[in-house]
């Protein structure tokens, strides 16, 4: 996942180590958080591959600071993460939200596949949360039906945002123009 993120941003422009991470987490938000611990081998492992390349940049001669750019391999690379699909794309929120953040890279038909896809397994979650605590709520403490409130709150939510970025995506001939802002989750900015 880590991958496709780094990736992404280095589509963008070149970037050091640091400024990496905090676009991760600027961009990314929540699901841009991850550690140097992380990041740094992610990108021994991208440059090894042929995905990225480093340099180091003119002046820079006390502290070592490369700055890695994407190439010819590392485009082709994300474009195949970016265009993955399946259950771990559509089920895991993070996977779903870090392509997210790179839509403007997808073919519009993809993008409507991954948002129809995600809707549907949110659907279905909703079903099952709403049928469990129909059936456990006497059995279940004040604490744990609120948190099974919450989720079938968030489920319902996301279904309805998912379906408002649907239709913009439909609305404007299956692509959001870049000055077009795209709906957002609550709490995202």
């Amino acid at each position: 996942m880590l991958e496709l993120g780094v990736l992404g941003l280095l589509k963008e422009k070149p970037m050091h180590g640091y400024e990496l991470k905090q676009r991760l987490a600027e961009q990314l938000g929540p699901f841009g958080r991850f550690s140097y611990g992380s990041l740094y081998p992610t990108l021994k492992r991208l440059a090894r591959d042929g995905a990225v390349e480093t340099d180091l940049p003119k002046g820079e001669a006390s502290r070592r600071k490369n700055v890695y750019r994407i190439t010819p391999a590392g485009e082709s690379l994300f474009a195949a993460l970016l265009e993955e699909s399946g259950p771990s794309v559509t089920e895991e929120r993070n996977a779903f939200m870090l392509r997210l953040a790179f839509f403007r890279y997808m073919k519009p038909e993809t993008r409507t596949r991954l948002m129809e896809s995600r809707r549907g397994y949110l659907q279905g979650r909703l079903q099952k949360m709403a049928a469990s605590l129909k059936n456990v709520r006497e059995k279940m403490d004040a604490y744990s039906v609120e948190l099974m409130r919450y989720g079938v709150n968030e489920a319902e939510h996301d279904i309805r945002w998912l379906d408002d970025m649907l239709e913009t995506e439909r609305r404007n001939g299956n692509g959001t123009p870049n000055n077009a802002a795209a709906p957002t989750p609550e709490g995202a900015r």
